[in-house]
């Protein structure tokens, strides 16, 4: 069999194209598979190491689509405590499918830079990818270039399951300091907690001059909570042992009580009242933050809050009545109260709304109406800085 020139020539032609083509598209593949393994470590870098608030689209989207599956499951449910027992489940879940998703995403990303350095078909480069990343060794590919991507492949996978153990501890330490203040609520404030059940039994056993040391420990909770629960994001989502208790509705129930003994109480001023409800508002504003949620840091005294005057006469006609010492001029009384509740007015409400809080005086109780145009779209999605509006999809 013989070759004309012309055939040898269309022949090299081809052959050049097809090197034209390639080349390039391994070089794009290789690229984007790297970019990939980048990304994803990146995320992981942030969610478990480290330590300040850093949001990372890559594990937002991920408590989002589960927060959505999550809901569909809620259609079910009639009760709160029946939705209260499949929320339990959401953050414990998610953050199990955080690694899942990364190393799923790893495996797709070198298996790309495995086709790039020239393992054919792509299934067998998505298998050499999956038995270097779980280090099961049942696949192996020739060469120093699929020699190194295994290895660093095989690092990567034990550093990311490593990273998730490691975690864990840190993050159920953080839940069980959060929670036993919590518990100490209900025995001061009832269940729900409530100002006025606050004040009353201080009241009733004669020991209303040691709540300053009530306000000292909330100040240090709110400190450590504020640290936690941005650096460790996924603890807003666990939920408290008992149903009816919530970090989001004691937040709450302390800043109104707060709030109330320094605009409403007639005693003495007591600066540590003022020190607990600035480093709990600035602890929700700041959880908030992390979330999307917005607020004005320089927001007047007299903005609207979701508190009405009357609900405020309310309490303040009970705690009259159970014979605590109260301020005889109402208007000022309801100004100051007003111009504190302004500071988390808001940030309180979206993060009840966010974490399903149950119910609790003026917290998760407020209008439902109200509070769904804060999350139109995805509520882990940021967009913006501190007081950038919630992003929608």
């Amino acid at each position: 069999m013989t070759f004309s020139a012309e055939s040898l020539q269309d022949g090299k032609g081809v052959m050049s194209l097809s090197l034209m083509v390639m080349i390039p598209l391994r070089v794009l593949l290789f690229a984007l598979g790297a970019a990939l393994v980048i990304l994803t470590l990146r995320a992981a870098i942030r969610q478990f190491v480290l330590p300040r608030s850093a949001p990372d689209g890559l594990t937002r989207n991920t408590f989002f689509v589960m927060r959505t599956l999550f809901d569909l499951r809620l259609h079910k449910a009639v009760t709160y405590e029946d939705r209260d027992r499949v929320m339990a489940m959401y953050a414990p879940v998610t953050l199990l499918m955080l690694p899942v998703v990364w190393l799923s995403l790893v495996l797709v990303g070198y298996a790309a830079m495995f086709w790039a350095v020239g393992v054919r078909p792509l299934t067998d480069a998505l298998r050499i990818s999956g038995s270097s990343l779980l280090t099961l060794g049942f696949a192996v590919a020739e060469g120093v270039p699929t020699t190194f991507l295994e290895s660093t492949e095989a690092a990567i996978g034990l550093i990311l399951v490593a990273l998730l153990i490691a975690y864990l501890p840190t993050m159920y330490a953080a839940f069980s300091r959060r929670e036993a203040v919590v518990n100490m609520l209900e025995v001061r404030a009832g269940s729900p907690p409530s100002p006025y059940e606050l004040f009353a039994r201080y009241h009733r056993l004669e020991r209303m001059e040691e709540l300053s040391g009530m306000w000292h420990v909330w100040e240090g909770w709110f400190v450590d909570l504020e640290e936690t629960h941005t650096s460790l994001a996924a603890l807003s989502f666990f939920r408290s042992p008992q149903p009816g208790q919530s970090w989001v509705t004691a937040a709450g129930a302390i800043l109104d009580s707060g709030a109330i003994y320094a605009s409403t109480l007639d005693l003495p001023r007591d600066p540590q009242v003022e020190l607990c409800l600035r480093a709990g508002y600035l602890a929700l504003r700041r959880i908030g933050d992390f979330f999307g949620i917005p607020f004005d840091a320089q927001a007047s005294p007299d903005a609207p809050i979701s508190i009405s005057r009357g609900e405020f006469e309310e309490v303040y006609e009970q705690l009259r009545a159970a014979g605590i010492p109260v301020r005889a001029d109402r208007d000022a009384a309801w100004l100051a109260f007003r111009g504190w509740r302004v500071n988390y007015d808001l940030a309180l409400l979206a993060l009840a709304t966010l974490t399903m809080a149950p119910y609790a005086l003026w917290s998760s109780d407020r209008s439902l109406p109200r509070r769904r145009k804060l999350f139109a779209g995805n509520p882990f999605r940021r967009k913006g800085g501190v007081h950038g509006e919630i992003a929608t999809v």
